[in-house]
């Protein structure tokens, strides 16, 4: 794979409730990703930037919410995640060193 590619497919962290109690007790995470990217992507993508073992990738698409700005409806942008759950013995930290 493209080496500059991989470094854009990883949009951000989501950090929600439901993301936190899948690190904490399942070793996965949620990442926001670009709309075009694939499984074989993400996977090589985590494993380039956080210098882990990748088990397994699942994608989503969210659908984005329809909004009322005033009388102006409006609609936020559709958006892809992944859930990666690592190997047994791997972790990543979003928090930096002290």
């Amino acid at each position: 794979m493209n080496q500059a590619r991989l470094m854009k497919v990883l949009i951000t962290p989501h950090i929600s409730e439901k993301a936190t109690a899948l690190s904490d007790n399942k070793q996965q995470f949620v990442f926001k990703i670009l709309k075009d990217a694939t499984k074989k992507e993400v996977k090589q993508a985590v494993e380039l930037l956080f210098n882990v073992k990748v088990k397994a990738v699942r994608i989503c698409n969210v659908k984005g919410k329809r909004k009322i700005f005033g009388k102006v409806q409006g609609k936020r942008t559709d958006w892809k995640k992944a859930y990666v759950g690592l190997m047994p013995g791997f972790d990543i930290s979003f928090r930096e060193a002290e």
